[in-house]
Protein backbone atom coordinates (compact mmCIF):
# COMPACT_ATOMS: atom_id res chain seq x y z
CA UNK A 1 0.00 0.00 0.00
CA UNK A 2 0.95 3.96 -0.82
CA UNK A 3 1.08 6.00 2.73
CA UNK A 4 -2.53 5.72 3.65
CA UNK A 5 -1.79 6.29 6.91
CA UNK A 6 0.63 8.70 6.71
CA UNK A 7 -0.80 11.56 8.86
CA UNK A 8 1.88 12.84 11.48
CA UNK A 9 -1.17 13.32 14.03
CA UNK A 10 -1.45 9.12 13.87
CA UNK A 11 1.34 8.39 12.94
CA UNK A 12 2.35 6.75 16.43
CA UNK A 13 0.57 3.78 17.69
CA UNK A 14 0.18 5.21 20.90
CA UNK A 15 -3.59 5.38 21.84
CA UNK A 16 -3.00 8.73 23.79
CA UNK A 17 -4.75 11.43 21.82
CA UNK A 18 -6.23 14.16 23.20
CA UNK A 19 -3.85 14.10 26.14
CA UNK A 20 -5.36 10.85 27.97
CA UNK A 21 -2.84 8.07 28.04
CA UNK A 22 -4.28 4.63 27.86
CA UNK A 23 -1.50 2.45 29.55
CA UNK A 24 -1.59 -0.12 30.66
CA UNK A 25 -4.16 -2.38 28.75
CA UNK A 26 -4.58 -5.82 30.54
CA UNK A 27 -3.53 -8.50 28.36
CA UNK A 28 -7.63 -9.79 28.05
CA UNK A 29 -7.99 -6.25 25.92
CA UNK A 30 -6.72 -8.50 22.92
CA UNK A 31 -9.59 -11.02 23.53
CA UNK A 32 -11.93 -9.42 20.99
CA UNK A 33 -8.91 -9.56 18.15
CA UNK A 34 -8.70 -12.77 18.61
CA UNK A 35 -12.13 -13.74 18.63
CA UNK A 36 -12.28 -11.41 15.20
CA UNK A 37 -9.21 -13.23 13.86
CA UNK A 38 -10.53 -16.47 14.36
CA UNK A 39 -13.60 -15.90 13.10
CA UNK A 40 -11.80 -14.79 9.76
CA UNK A 41 -10.04 -18.51 9.59
CA UNK A 42 -12.27 -20.68 10.94
CA UNK A 43 -16.18 -19.39 10.11
CA UNK A 44 -15.58 -20.22 5.90
CA UNK A 45 -14.18 -23.78 7.33
CA UNK A 46 -17.42 -24.59 9.14
CA UNK A 47 -20.37 -26.29 7.30
CA UNK A 48 -23.52 -24.46 8.64
CA UNK A 49 -21.47 -21.08 8.34
CA UNK A 50 -19.64 -21.11 5.42
CA UNK A 51 -22.50 -19.76 3.36
CA UNK A 52 -23.80 -17.13 6.07
CA UNK A 53 -20.17 -15.70 6.15
CA UNK A 54 -19.97 -15.07 2.46
CA UNK A 55 -22.56 -12.32 2.98
CA UNK A 56 -20.55 -8.79 3.44
CA UNK A 57 -23.27 -7.59 6.20
CA UNK A 58 -22.90 -10.36 8.01
CA UNK A 59 -18.58 -10.08 8.06
CA UNK A 60 -19.43 -6.63 9.16
CA UNK A 61 -21.54 -7.41 11.95
CA UNK A 62 -19.15 -9.78 13.64
CA UNK A 63 -16.40 -7.33 12.88
CA UNK A 64 -17.71 -4.43 14.40
CA UNK A 65 -19.04 -6.52 17.20
CA UNK A 66 -15.58 -7.26 17.95
CA UNK A 67 -14.45 -3.91 17.17
CA UNK A 68 -17.11 -2.59 19.71
CA UNK A 69 -15.72 -5.15 22.34
CA UNK A 70 -12.03 -3.66 22.14
CA UNK A 71 -13.08 -0.16 22.79
CA UNK A 72 -15.33 -2.12 26.10
CA UNK A 73 -11.47 -3.19 27.20
CA UNK A 74 -10.35 0.41 27.03
CA UNK A 75 -13.44 1.65 28.67
CA UNK A 76 -13.76 -0.11 31.74
CA UNK A 77 -10.02 0.66 32.23
CA UNK A 78 -9.60 3.76 31.28
CA UNK A 79 -13.16 5.19 30.50
CA UNK A 80 -15.56 6.90 27.96
CA UNK A 81 -13.18 9.58 26.75
CA UNK A 82 -10.21 6.61 26.57
CA UNK A 83 -12.26 4.72 24.60
CA UNK A 84 -13.36 7.37 22.24
CA UNK A 85 -10.06 8.46 21.49
CA UNK A 86 -9.05 5.19 20.71
CA UNK A 87 -12.31 4.95 18.16
CA UNK A 88 -10.95 8.69 16.70
CA UNK A 89 -7.39 7.00 16.20
CA UNK A 90 -9.03 3.93 14.65
CA UNK A 91 -11.43 6.20 12.36
CA UNK A 92 -8.18 8.26 11.66
CA UNK A 93 -6.56 5.33 10.12
CA UNK A 94 -9.10 3.30 8.26
CA UNK A 95 -10.34 6.52 6.74
CA UNK A 96 -7.24 7.09 4.26
CA UNK A 97 -6.97 3.29 4.18
CA UNK A 98 -10.60 2.56 2.81
CA UNK A 99 -10.10 5.83 0.70
CA UNK A 100 -6.84 4.81 -0.78
CA UNK A 101 -7.68 1.40 -1.80
CA UNK A 102 -11.38 2.72 -2.80
CA UNK A 103 -9.88 4.82 -5.04
CA UNK A 104 -7.21 2.44 -6.42
CA UNK A 105 -9.87 -0.31 -7.17
CA UNK A 106 -12.00 2.41 -9.07
CA UNK A 107 -9.29 3.39 -11.00
CA UNK A 108 -7.58 0.59 -11.98
CA UNK A 109 -11.20 -1.51 -12.42
CA UNK A 110 -11.30 1.52 -15.77
CA UNK A 111 -8.25 -0.09 -17.31
CA UNK A 112 -8.73 -3.29 -19.29
CA UNK A 113 -5.21 -4.93 -20.66
CA UNK A 114 -6.55 -7.52 -23.31
CA UNK A 115 -4.67 -8.67 -26.40
CA UNK A 116 -3.37 -12.15 -27.22
CA UNK A 117 -1.27 -13.25 -24.29
CA UNK A 118 -1.15 -16.17 -23.05
CA UNK A 119 -0.62 -17.28 -19.63
CA UNK A 120 2.93 -18.97 -19.68
CA UNK A 121 5.46 -19.25 -17.32
CA UNK A 122 7.84 -16.78 -19.13
CA UNK A 123 4.68 -14.38 -19.21
CA UNK A 124 3.34 -15.08 -15.85
CA UNK A 125 7.09 -14.47 -14.57
CA UNK A 126 7.20 -11.23 -16.40
CA UNK A 127 4.29 -9.95 -14.77
CA UNK A 128 5.28 -10.93 -11.70
CA UNK A 129 8.82 -9.31 -12.13
CA UNK A 130 7.29 -5.98 -13.62
CA UNK A 131 4.98 -5.69 -10.61
CA UNK A 132 7.57 -6.03 -7.85
CA UNK A 133 9.39 -3.28 -9.79
CA UNK A 134 6.38 -1.17 -10.09
CA UNK A 135 5.26 -2.00 -6.19
CA UNK A 136 8.27 0.69 -5.70
CA UNK A 137 6.45 3.51 -7.30
CA UNK A 138 2.87 2.82 -7.66
CA UNK A 139 2.80 1.05 -4.19
CA UNK A 140 1.99 -2.19 -3.56
CA UNK A 141 -1.85 -1.32 -3.77
CA UNK A 142 -1.77 0.11 -6.56
CA UNK A 143 0.11 -2.16 -8.64
CA UNK A 144 -1.87 -4.86 -7.14
CA UNK A 145 -4.90 -2.97 -8.52
CA UNK A 146 -3.48 -2.26 -11.80
CA UNK A 147 -2.23 -6.02 -12.36
CA UNK A 148 -4.19 -8.63 -11.01
CA UNK A 149 -6.87 -8.96 -13.57
CA UNK A 150 -4.70 -8.88 -16.55
CA UNK A 151 -3.19 -11.99 -14.82
CA UNK A 152 -6.32 -12.99 -14.20
CA UNK A 153 -7.61 -12.66 -18.02
CA UNK A 154 -4.22 -14.56 -19.42
CA UNK A 155 -4.58 -17.75 -17.94
CA UNK A 156 -8.25 -17.47 -17.98
CA UNK A 157 -8.16 -20.81 -19.23
CA UNK A 158 -6.02 -22.33 -17.59
CA UNK A 159 -6.68 -25.18 -14.72
CA UNK A 160 -4.65 -23.96 -11.90
CA UNK A 161 -4.13 -20.66 -11.11
CA UNK A 162 -3.52 -20.33 -7.33
CA UNK A 163 -0.93 -20.28 -7.13
CA UNK A 164 -0.52 -17.26 -9.80
CA UNK A 165 -2.59 -15.35 -7.24
CA UNK A 166 -0.62 -16.48 -4.13
CA UNK A 167 2.50 -15.57 -5.60
CA UNK A 168 1.16 -12.62 -6.81
CA UNK A 169 0.06 -11.40 -3.36
CA UNK A 170 3.78 -12.30 -2.22
CA UNK A 171 5.66 -10.57 -5.03
CA UNK A 172 3.38 -7.68 -5.95
CA UNK A 173 1.66 -6.69 -3.12
CA UNK A 174 4.38 -6.92 -0.53
CA UNK A 175 7.82 -7.89 -1.07
CA UNK A 176 8.05 -5.73 -4.14
CA UNK A 177 7.37 -2.55 -2.15
CA UNK A 178 10.76 -2.30 -0.32
CA UNK A 179 13.29 -0.05 -2.00
CA UNK A 180 11.29 3.12 -1.67
CA UNK A 181 9.01 5.05 0.66
CA UNK A 182 6.05 5.22 -1.67
CA UNK A 183 6.05 1.48 -1.54
CA UNK A 184 4.58 0.78 1.25
CA UNK A 185 3.43 2.19 4.44
CA UNK A 186 5.23 1.54 6.94
CA UNK A 187 8.41 2.88 4.89
CA UNK A 188 6.97 6.55 4.38
CA UNK A 189 6.06 6.53 8.10
CA UNK A 190 9.67 6.06 8.37
CA UNK A 191 10.60 8.55 6.13
CA UNK A 192 8.35 11.24 7.97
CA UNK A 193 10.07 10.42 11.12
CA UNK A 194 13.32 10.89 9.41
CA UNK A 195 15.04 8.47 7.50
CA UNK A 196 16.45 10.12 4.27
CA UNK A 197 14.33 9.48 1.39
CA UNK A 198 16.87 7.09 -0.70
CA UNK A 199 17.53 5.08 2.41
CA UNK A 200 15.62 2.60 1.81
CA UNK A 201 17.65 2.01 -1.89
CA UNK A 202 20.45 0.15 0.28
CA UNK A 203 18.00 -2.55 1.05
CA UNK A 204 18.42 -3.36 -2.57
CA UNK A 205 20.40 -6.49 -1.82
CA UNK A 206 17.34 -7.78 0.57
CA UNK A 207 14.91 -7.03 -2.38
CA UNK A 208 16.59 -8.52 -4.84
CA UNK A 209 17.01 -11.86 -2.69
CA UNK A 210 13.61 -12.47 -1.71
CA UNK A 211 12.04 -11.21 -5.35
CA UNK A 212 14.51 -13.42 -7.44
CA UNK A 213 14.20 -16.78 -4.98
CA UNK A 214 10.32 -15.91 -5.51
CA UNK A 215 10.29 -15.43 -9.17
CA UNK A 216 12.46 -18.60 -9.48
CA UNK A 217 10.23 -20.92 -7.35
CA UNK A 218 7.38 -19.72 -9.17
CA UNK A 219 8.65 -20.22 -12.65
CA UNK A 220 9.21 -23.75 -11.95
CA UNK A 221 6.16 -24.18 -10.35
CA UNK A 222 4.01 -22.83 -12.89
CA UNK A 223 5.97 -24.88 -15.84
CA UNK A 224 5.21 -28.38 -13.78
CA UNK A 225 1.88 -27.22 -13.94
CA UNK A 226 1.40 -26.16 -17.41
CA UNK A 227 3.43 -29.55 -18.32
CA UNK A 228 0.20 -31.15 -16.34
CA UNK A 229 -2.08 -29.46 -17.75
CA UNK A 230 -0.87 -30.48 -20.86
CA UNK A 231 1.21 -28.22 -22.65
CA UNK A 232 1.06 -24.41 -23.07
CA UNK A 233 -2.76 -22.64 -22.86
CA UNK A 234 -4.00 -20.69 -25.65
CA UNK A 235 -3.49 -16.87 -25.86
CA UNK A 236 -7.17 -15.36 -24.62
CA UNK A 237 -7.55 -13.71 -27.79
CA UNK A 238 -6.42 -15.16 -30.92
CA UNK A 239 -5.24 -12.15 -33.04
CA UNK A 240 -6.99 -11.44 -36.75
CA UNK A 241 -4.41 -9.64 -37.65
CA UNK A 242 -0.52 -10.69 -37.31
CA UNK A 243 0.48 -7.02 -36.99
CA UNK A 244 -2.29 -6.65 -34.44
CA UNK A 245 -0.12 -5.91 -30.86
CA UNK A 246 0.16 -8.27 -28.33
CA UNK A 247 -1.49 -6.03 -25.30
CA UNK A 248 -3.99 -3.83 -26.30
CA UNK A 249 -5.03 -1.02 -23.37
CA UNK A 250 -8.12 0.49 -22.78
CA UNK A 251 -9.06 3.22 -21.02
CA UNK A 252 -5.85 4.76 -20.79
CA UNK A 253 -7.63 8.03 -18.87
CA UNK A 254 -7.26 6.10 -15.77
CA UNK A 255 -3.57 6.44 -16.02
CA UNK A 256 -3.59 10.24 -15.21
CA UNK A 257 -6.01 9.36 -12.24
CA UNK A 258 -4.23 7.14 -11.02
CA UNK A 259 -1.17 9.43 -11.01
CA UNK A 260 -3.05 11.65 -9.11
CA UNK A 261 -3.97 9.34 -6.44
CA UNK A 262 -0.55 8.45 -6.44
CA UNK A 263 0.61 11.91 -6.27
CA UNK A 264 -1.94 12.70 -3.61
CA UNK A 265 -0.37 9.78 -1.38
CA UNK A 266 3.07 11.00 -1.34
CA UNK A 267 2.70 14.97 -1.03
CA UNK A 268 -0.37 15.96 0.34
CA UNK A 269 0.84 14.62 3.86
CA UNK A 270 -1.59 16.95 6.49
CA UNK A 271 0.13 19.35 8.62
CA UNK A 272 3.21 19.60 5.19
CA UNK A 273 4.22 22.85 4.51
CA UNK A 274 3.98 23.42 0.71
CA UNK A 275 4.85 26.69 -1.00
CA UNK A 276 4.22 28.29 2.26
CA UNK A 277 1.01 26.50 3.28
CA UNK A 278 0.34 23.39 5.43
CA UNK A 279 -1.64 21.03 4.16
CA UNK A 280 -5.16 20.57 5.86
CA UNK A 281 -6.20 17.72 7.29
CA UNK A 282 -8.53 15.76 4.46
CA UNK A 283 -7.13 17.38 1.49
CA UNK A 284 -5.36 14.00 0.03
CA UNK A 285 -8.75 12.36 0.64
CA UNK A 286 -10.73 15.11 -1.24
CA UNK A 287 -8.43 14.54 -4.06
CA UNK A 288 -8.27 10.51 -4.34
CA UNK A 289 -11.76 10.77 -4.49
CA UNK A 290 -12.07 13.20 -6.82
CA UNK A 291 -9.85 11.34 -9.36
CA UNK A 292 -11.73 8.34 -8.75
CA UNK A 293 -15.18 10.38 -9.27
CA UNK A 294 -13.12 11.36 -12.23
CA UNK A 295 -12.48 7.97 -13.38
CA UNK A 296 -15.81 6.97 -13.19
CA UNK A 297 -17.31 9.85 -15.49
CA UNK A 298 -15.04 9.31 -17.94
CA UNK A 299 -14.28 5.87 -18.74
CA UNK A 300 -16.08 4.56 -21.52
CA UNK A 301 -19.20 2.61 -21.37
CA UNK A 302 -19.34 -0.50 -20.75
CA UNK A 303 -15.61 -0.94 -20.06
CA UNK A 304 -15.93 -1.82 -16.67
CA UNK A 305 -17.95 -4.77 -17.40
CA UNK A 306 -16.03 -6.07 -20.14
CA UNK A 307 -13.02 -5.58 -17.35
CA UNK A 308 -15.65 -7.48 -14.73
CA UNK A 309 -15.65 -5.09 -12.13
CA UNK A 310 -18.10 -4.62 -9.45
CA UNK A 311 -17.99 -4.03 -5.53
CA UNK A 312 -18.00 -6.98 -4.29
CA UNK A 313 -14.15 -6.56 -3.35
CA UNK A 314 -14.00 -3.70 -1.86
CA UNK A 315 -16.77 -3.70 0.37
CA UNK A 316 -15.58 -7.00 1.72
CA UNK A 317 -12.63 -5.25 2.72
CA UNK A 318 -14.09 -2.51 4.11
CA UNK A 319 -16.33 -4.63 6.30
CA UNK A 320 -13.88 -7.05 7.82
CA UNK A 321 -11.10 -3.87 7.83
CA UNK A 322 -13.29 -1.85 9.79
CA UNK A 323 -13.64 -3.71 12.64
CA UNK A 324 -9.68 -4.97 12.55
CA UNK A 325 -8.47 -1.36 12.94
CA UNK A 326 -11.02 -1.28 16.31
CA UNK A 327 -10.16 -4.39 17.57
CA UNK A 328 -6.18 -4.19 17.09
CA UNK A 329 -6.21 -1.17 19.52
CA UNK A 330 -5.58 -2.62 22.77
CA UNK A 331 -2.81 -4.87 20.88
CA UNK A 332 -0.81 -2.23 19.40
CA UNK A 333 -1.12 -0.03 22.94
CA UNK A 334 0.53 -3.18 24.74
CA UNK A 335 3.28 -3.24 22.09
CA UNK A 336 3.79 0.57 22.59
CA UNK A 337 3.60 0.13 26.62
CA UNK A 338 6.00 -3.20 26.86
CA UNK A 339 8.06 -2.72 23.42
CA UNK A 340 11.23 -1.49 25.51
CA UNK A 341 10.40 -4.54 27.93
CA UNK A 342 10.65 -7.20 25.16
CA UNK A 343 14.74 -7.94 25.60
CA UNK A 344 15.07 -7.17 22.00
CA UNK A 345 18.58 -6.02 20.54
CA UNK A 346 20.00 -7.75 17.54
CA UNK A 347 18.73 -7.89 14.05
CA UNK A 348 17.43 -11.14 14.08
CA UNK A 349 15.15 -10.53 16.84
CA UNK A 350 13.74 -7.44 15.03
CA UNK A 351 13.21 -8.83 11.60
CA UNK A 352 11.42 -11.43 13.49
CA UNK A 353 9.39 -9.75 16.15
CA UNK A 354 8.49 -6.69 13.66
CA UNK A 355 7.76 -9.47 10.74
CA UNK A 356 5.15 -11.97 13.05
CA UNK A 357 3.42 -9.04 14.69
CA UNK A 358 3.21 -7.65 11.19
CA UNK A 359 1.38 -10.69 10.10
CA UNK A 360 -1.92 -9.74 12.01
CA UNK A 361 -1.29 -5.93 12.69
CA UNK A 362 -1.23 -3.00 11.05
CA UNK A 363 2.40 -3.52 9.50
CA UNK A 364 2.63 0.77 9.97
CA UNK A 365 2.39 1.47 13.33
CA UNK A 366 4.20 -2.08 13.92
CA UNK A 367 6.81 -0.85 12.36
CA UNK A 368 7.03 2.66 14.46
CA UNK A 369 6.94 0.68 17.21
CA UNK A 370 9.88 -1.65 17.16
CA UNK A 371 11.70 1.16 15.33
CA UNK A 372 11.40 3.47 18.88
CA UNK A 373 12.38 0.10 20.31
CA UNK A 374 15.69 0.12 17.72
CA UNK A 375 16.28 3.94 18.77
CA UNK A 376 16.13 2.93 22.39
CA UNK A 377 19.10 0.47 21.94
CA UNK A 378 20.98 2.26 19.28
CA UNK A 379 23.80 4.59 21.27
CA UNK A 380 22.78 8.50 20.56
CA UNK A 381 26.21 9.16 20.11
CA UNK A 382 27.32 6.48 17.59
CA UNK A 383 26.21 7.00 13.49
CA UNK A 384 23.24 5.87 12.29
CA UNK A 385 20.06 6.70 10.55
CA UNK A 386 18.23 9.66 11.40
CA UNK A 387 14.49 8.84 13.09
CA UNK A 388 12.83 11.12 15.93
CA UNK A 389 15.07 13.13 16.55
CA UNK A 390 17.65 10.42 17.40
CA UNK A 391 19.31 7.62 15.43
CA UNK A 392 18.77 4.08 14.49
CA UNK A 393 21.49 1.79 14.05
CA UNK A 394 21.41 1.26 10.19
CA UNK A 395 21.62 -3.06 10.76
CA UNK A 396 18.41 -2.65 13.09
CA UNK A 397 16.46 -0.51 10.58
CA UNK A 398 17.06 -2.93 8.26
CA UNK A 399 15.59 -5.54 10.22
CA UNK A 400 12.71 -3.58 10.91
CA UNK A 401 11.70 -2.48 7.41
CA UNK A 402 12.26 -5.60 5.73
CA UNK A 403 10.46 -7.35 8.52
CA UNK A 404 7.07 -5.54 8.41
CA UNK A 405 7.54 -5.06 4.34
CA UNK A 406 7.78 -8.78 3.71
CA UNK A 407 6.00 -10.67 6.51
CA UNK A 408 3.06 -8.75 5.40
CA UNK A 409 2.67 -11.40 3.06
CA UNK A 410 1.91 -14.12 5.55
CA UNK A 411 -1.57 -13.79 6.13
CA UNK A 412 -4.46 -12.76 4.33
CA UNK A 413 -4.69 -9.71 6.60
CA UNK A 414 -1.20 -8.65 6.66
CA UNK A 415 -1.57 -6.02 4.15
CA UNK A 416 -4.39 -4.24 2.58
CA UNK A 417 -4.13 -5.24 -0.94
CA UNK A 418 -3.81 -9.23 0.19
CA UNK A 419 -7.31 -9.61 0.74
CA UNK A 420 -8.29 -7.11 -2.27
CA UNK A 421 -6.36 -9.24 -4.51
CA UNK A 422 -7.73 -11.94 -2.98
CA UNK A 423 -11.51 -11.14 -3.32
CA UNK A 424 -10.90 -10.22 -6.86
CA UNK A 425 -9.39 -13.89 -7.75
CA UNK A 426 -12.47 -15.78 -6.17
CA UNK A 427 -15.12 -13.39 -8.14
CA UNK A 428 -13.13 -14.49 -11.08
CA UNK A 429 -13.78 -18.18 -10.40
CA UNK A 430 -10.44 -18.69 -8.61
CA UNK A 431 -11.24 -21.34 -5.54
CA UNK A 432 -8.78 -19.31 -3.26
CA UNK A 433 -7.29 -21.09 -0.27
CA UNK A 434 -8.98 -20.54 3.81
CA UNK A 435 -6.98 -18.42 5.98
CA UNK A 436 -5.46 -21.19 7.01
CA UNK A 437 -5.18 -22.87 3.62
CA UNK A 438 -3.31 -19.62 2.74
CA UNK A 439 -0.74 -19.66 5.46
CA UNK A 440 0.21 -23.38 4.22
CA UNK A 441 1.60 -21.58 1.22
CA UNK A 442 3.43 -19.13 2.88
CA UNK A 443 4.75 -20.95 6.27
CA UNK A 444 5.74 -23.67 3.21
CA UNK A 445 7.42 -21.04 1.06
CA UNK A 446 7.88 -17.52 2.53
CA UNK A 447 9.10 -18.67 6.23
CA UNK A 448 12.38 -21.03 4.52
CA UNK A 449 12.51 -17.87 2.93
CA UNK A 450 12.84 -15.94 5.66
CA UNK A 451 15.28 -17.78 7.23
CA UNK A 452 17.60 -17.71 4.48
CA UNK A 453 17.28 -13.81 4.59
CA UNK A 454 17.87 -14.24 8.15
CA UNK A 455 21.02 -16.37 8.11
CA UNK A 456 22.33 -13.83 4.89
CA UNK A 457 21.49 -10.27 5.93
CA UNK A 458 20.10 -10.07 9.73
CA UNK A 459 22.28 -13.12 11.44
Amino acid sequence: MLAQAANPATETAAIAVGGVPLSPIPAWGVIPFAVLLAAIAVLPLIHRTARWWESNRNKFLVSIACGIAALGAILSVHGGRAAGDAAGHAAAEFVPFMVLLGSLYVISGGILVSGNLRGSPQVNAAILAFGAVAANFLGTTGASMLLIRPLLRANAGRAHRVHLVVFFIFLVSNVGGLLLPIGDPPLFLGYLRGVPFRWTLSLWAEWAVASSVLLVVFFFLDAHLVRKEGGQPEPLEAPADPLQPVVRIAGGVNVVWLAGVILAAAVLVPGRELRGFAVPVGAREVMMLACAALSLATTPRGLREENRFTWGPILEVAALFGGLFLAMQPALELLVERGNQLGITTPTAFFWSTGVLSSFLDNAPTYLVFADVARAVTPQDAAGVPFSGGVIDPALLAAVSCGAVFMGANTYIGNGPNLMVSAIAREDGVRMPTFFGYMLWSCGILVPLFAVLTWLFFA
